[in-house]
């Protein structure tokens, strides 16, 4: 990949883990207040990157690899954060929708999304990349799905088991 932040050490870290992970995994690229979670299986890694150069990096990365997907979630709470408590968020949203263009982005409340990755932590493991960033609410979690089969695949399969079991 040409892009240089992939050469940094938050970089190579993440193409490592990238190359390990599969559905059901978790990147998030999170703001400079984001907590260092306790669970086992959370590895929290400080970029002291842009924030936004991260996501982009941290998609591109995801989309090359064949065997995983991103379903990408957000805080629902970024929406309604306000210029006047957040100076500068209006702009870090134009930004960040301009990363993802017409990819589909999942609002979740921020508690829930944490209570999504404390679960997933338990049996899979999460890769939090930290950034520089200062505005509330803009982490983005990336929930790594399969590559190769999508749900639409898995429903048949299912489909076609219990109807010969």
């Amino acid at each position: 990949m040409a892009d240089p932040e992939i050469t940094s050490n938050w970089g190579r870290v993440l193409l490592e883990k990238l190359a390990v992970f599969g559905h059901r995994n978790w990147v998030v690229v999170a703001d400079s207040a984001y907590p260092a979670q306790s669970r086992h299986g959370i590895e929290t890694v400080v970029t002291g990157a842009d924030h936004l150069d991260v996501v982009k990096s941290a998609l591109a990365a995801i989309q090359t690899a064949k065997h995983i997907r991103p379903k990408i979630h957000a805080d629902l709470e970024q929406e309604f954060v306000t210029e006047s408590d957040a100076p500068g968020i209006t702009k870090f949203r134009e930004e960040l929708k301009k990363c993802f263009g017409s990819s589909r982005i999942d609002r979740i409340a921020h508690e829930e999304v944490i209570a999504k990755l404390d679960q997933a932590a338990g049996l899979f493991q999460v890769l939090v990349l930290k950034t520089t960033l200062t505005l509330p609410y803009t982490s983005v979690f990336f929930e790594l799905d399969c590559g190769y089969w999508n749900e639409a695949a898995e429903h048949r399969l299912r489909n076609v088991i219990a109807s010969r079991l």
